[in-house]
């Protein structure tokens, strides 16, 4: 496959010198950005610059201030014996809490910033008076111990896809989303057990790690393959309709899925590659073989242009306009941003929100995830799905699992994870579901059928659930009618660096910012949106008058496209190290932005800003501990 050719004349830059390693800033504030050291490894590296925006999408919000009066006395001395307690945090207070806990007489035993959780030992006082405090999110009792991996049990697991399945009822519609093709726009998939590669079918590979014969199509983050899972994992020989709590089972499992990559081992991703993926599916949603009905997108950019100019809020608009339901994650900001992230914003499509089990079984007790992204009043989140704590497929080796694999892994094969993407997958298996039961179902007839199905949680304002907690029983049974939808339309023809936001990619120093794509080559929005409308955007490999891709996706030759039978081989990438920071193969030879093109052909060995994808433009929120946080 030939994918960006190599530009003349471009000097070289000095070779990058392999070993370098990763730091923070001293002080995380807000906006602020990880960094490569003086030593680039070899790859060079992508970092996110110090965007000092307000309203970036971070994991270091502004501390929320209790109250006067909220100050907690100390308990006496003759509390009776403390217990654990997991207390999950408002964004940006941790240490507030912390002083909290020790006021109470309790300990914190374990901190876990990226969660913003910690777990305690605290008196039955002690937590019913943290429970009160205005930067405390929740207090419950941390009653779920790490399982090994023949010891767990996912009948007793509030977040796996056992129990998820059941308390969505993802049988309602009789039917397991055979005929329904998901189309999957994130880090790629990789080849583990209870992915069956017979419903796997590769779309282009427009990231950064695309001309690397070893890290093409493959999850080198472990992102998507933890959606997929959600969306139509299976064990092999398992039943389809999930009834054996033992065997791992998606919402969709008869589904087919279409994995576009755009994101590398950190993350990296522009918005114009986002965009080029998303007219791929526009324009190939029905070549021959295929069926793409429903477009997962569990990526968010803290954009403050306005839906109807933005060309993101266009290009899913557009695939919505052709047929194809549209799920995203309404971001993992919580209250902190005021608004929902882009795309999620445009009010055409289906933002998802979070919800929280609470760490048990029953829905009883459910509520909105801290993390959830909160509406302004206008456009809020449609609905809720299961987002806390959701155990999906591991990626050995891959980045979050280098970095998050002791808090996170549930055994040999599975991992957990929190975040508004966990619950946009859920809800696009569920979308695949109502389709396969009615193949006839306009995107606006799936949108209203979730939503009047959704069960409103009691008590919480419709800015952080929208409709509710999603019932697949109750939308299963919906005549939606013809539920046109009648907001006002995106003309795409505003900025690319407004759709941006505060997510800005740099190499060296030199910020991919103005109206260019990654290949800095310029972005017309006007000519762009036009081709896009007619779904033209594509021509053979090319988007944007620059080569991506070979012309073989052009049509309906899916030669190669497939995994054809491979299988996972083992836990490294081929030499490349994903815990450290060294890459296994060449160098960017380009320096700037000012050309067509890179002069050199390679893209591998790019990273991302951040320490876990909390607060990155991929809204999962985070990979979540074993105990219920």
């Amino acid at each position: 496959m030939k994918h960006a050719p190599g530009a003349t004349g471009t000097p070289a830059a000095a070779p990058p010198v392999r070993g370098s390693s990763w730091t923070r800033a001293a002080q995380p504030t807000r906006g602020s950005s990880w960094t490569r050291d003086a030593q680039p490894a070899r790859g060079s590296s992508w970092t996110r610059t110090a965007a000092k925006v307000s309203g970036i999408v971070t994991a270091f919000a502004v501390a929320l201030v209790p109250a006067a009066g909220t100050a907690l006395a100390a308990t006496s001395a003759a509390e009776p014996t403390t217990a654990a307690y997991v207390v999950r945090v408002q964004p940006g207070a941790m240490s507030q809490v912390e002083s909290a806990v020790r006021s109470t007489g309790g300990t914190v035993t374990r901190r876990m910033t990226a969660l913003q959780t910690l777990t305690t030992q605290l008196s039955p006082a002690a937590a019913a008076a943290l429970r009160g405090h205005a930067a405390v999110a929740s207090v419950v009792g941390n009653v779920q111990v790490k399982l090994a991996a023949s010891d767990y049990q996912p009948a007793n697991d509030a977040g796996s896809l056992h129990n998820v399945r059941a308390q969505i009822s993802a049988t309602a519609t009789a039917t397991t989303g055979r005929g329904v093709d998901v189309a999957l726009i994130d880090s790629g998939i990789s080849p583990v057990p209870g992915l069956d590669l017979r419903r796997v079918v590769n779309g282009p590979d427009l990231s950064f790690e695309s001309t690397n014969d070893d890290l093409r199509y493959r999850d080198t983050i472990g992102h998507g393959t933890h959606m997929a899972g959600i969306i139509l994992g299976r064990d092999q020989g398992a039943a389809l309709d999930g009834s054996t709590p033992s065997a791992f089972v998606g919402v969709a499992p008869g589904a087919r899925l279409i994995s576009l990559k755009v994101a590398d081992a950190r993350g990296a991703s522009d918005v114009t590659q986002v965009l080029a993926a998303i007219d791929w599916v526009i324009s190939h949603r029905q070549d021959e073989g295929l069926n793409i009905k429903v477009l997962n997108l569990s990526f968010g950019t803290d954009s403050k242009q306005s839906y109807e100019i933005d060309p993101l809020a266009h290009a899913v608009e557009v695939a919505w306009a052709q047929g194809i339901t549209v799920v995203t994650s309404a971001g993992n900001t919580g209250s902190s941003l005021g608004r929902l992230t882009a795309p999620a914003v445009d009010p055409f499509v289906i933002a998802v929100g979070a919800s929280d089990s609470q760490g048990t079984i029953s829905a009883a007790d459910d509520t909105v995830a801290s993390f959830s992204a909160r509406g302004d009043g206008v456009r809020n989140p449609d609905l809720l799905a299961p987002g806390r704590s959701i155990q999906s497929l591991r990626v050995p080796g891959s980045y979050v699992d280098a970095k998050h694999g002791e808090s996170g892994k549930i055994g040999e094969r599975f991992f957990r994870g929190s975040g508004t993407s966990q619950a946009a997958a859920v809800v696009s298996g569920a979308a695949a579901l109502l389709l396969s039961q009615r193949p006839g179902l306009s995107p606006d007839q799936v949108k209203a059928a979730l939503k009047q199905g959704a069960r409103p949680l009691p008590g919480v304002d419709a800015t952080a659930q929208g409709a509710g907690l999603l019932d697949l029983g109750r939308s299963a049974a919906i005549n939606p009618g013809n539920a046109p939808q009648r907001f006002a339309l995106s003309s795409g023809t505003g900025s690319i660096d407004g759709s941006r936001g505060s997510m800005r990619l740099s190499y060296q120093g030199k910020v991919l910012d103005g109206e260019r794509d990654i290949h800095g080559k310029k972005y017309s929005a006007k000519r762009l949106a036009k081709e896009r409308a007619k779904a033209e955007s594509w021509d053979d490999g090319t988007w944007n008058e620059t080569e991506w891709t070979g012309s073989s996706w052009a049509g309906s030759s899916w030669a190669g496209s497939s995994w054809a039978g491979s299988s996972w081989a083992g836990s490294s990438w081929a030499g490349s190290s994903w815990a450290g920071s060294s890459w296994a193969t060449g160098t960017w030879t380009g320096s700037s932005w000012a050309g067509s093109s890179w002069a050199g052909s390679s893209w591998a060995g790019s990273s991302w800003a951040g320490s876990s994808w909390a607060g990155s433009s991929w809204a999962g929120s985070s990979w979540a501990s074993s105990s219920w946080s």
